[in-house]
């Protein structure tokens, strides 16, 4: 049970971040560990995308050698910082392929709208962070190496259906977002919209920020999204008023 709670734990601060420390392997410095601030955006899996300069010190590396570690932490406001959550994922970072670069610049253009703008003034270029292992600090004593099958590339068979869910969702199911929104982030909105689905989850246009709304279980299909989007209907049906 541990096991999935510390899962369930480390894909909801992966899914409500999206900054972390980059680190890369210097060039320049010999191979020493070089750390840098960046943001990112996760997929409909958990695959993590990043929009790097080509003249960045940590693009520099990647290129020589794309062994990295993104490290992702919510920090207590209060008591002792030690307890604060950190997530480490590591893997490689390499550029995406031409069939994805659409899929990124839809997803991350949402995210960071002032992101556009950055090709004007240096050559930026999508990557995508495949994941080898993950390490999961949620606090004193609860640390573990998370199963990686969970976080590779998934076989997602909703995808191509994607844009009909939520067409369906916003239209005839708005109670149920703001429902959702309200139990999970206690926010009550009039008008929130879904964006973009993902395996665990949801996200949510608000008035002036995005949300991320958990699934209980992971979706692989159509027919999984549906029965556990009926489910979170029903466990937050008491929150529509």
């Amino acid at each position: 049970m541990k096991e999935i709670k510390y899962e369930h734990d480390a894909m909801s601060l992966l899914r409500s971040s999206n900054s972390a420390l980059l680190s890369t392997i210097s060039v320049s410095k010999k191979d020493y560990p070089f750390g840098s601030y960046v943001s990112y955006i996760s997929g409909r899996d958990r695959s993590i995308y990043l929009y790097l300069s080509d003249i960045a010190e940590h693009t520099k590396n990647l290129k020589n050698n794309p062994k990295s570690c993104i490290t992702i932490t919510r920090e207590k406001t209060s008591g002792d910082k030690q307890e604060s959550e950190r997530l480490s994922l590591i893997g490689n970072l390499h550029q995406v392929d031409d069939e994805k670069i659409d899929f990124c610049k839809e997803r991350y253009y949402t995210f960071f709208k002032n992101s556009e703008k950055y090709a004007e003034f240096h050559s930026f270029n999508f990557y995508q962070f495949a994941i080898n292992d993950i390490r999961w600090i949620g606090g004193f004593g609860k640390i573990g190496w998370l199963n990686k099958k969970n976080w590779t590339t998934q076989n997602i068979k909703w995808s191509s259906k994607e844009m009909n869910i939520i067409k369906h969702m916003n239209s005839d199911h708005q109670n149920t977002i703001i429902s959702s929104l309200k139990a999970t982030h206690n926010i009550k909105e009039s008008d929130p919209r879904i964006i973009f689905l993902t395996i665990d989850g949801y996200y949510v246009q608000g008035k002036s920020n995005i949300y991320f709304i958990p699934l209980n279980q992971v979706c692989h299909t159509s027919s999984e999204y549906r029965e556990e989007l009926i489910k979170l209907a029903k466990e937050n049906k008491k929150h529509e008023k």
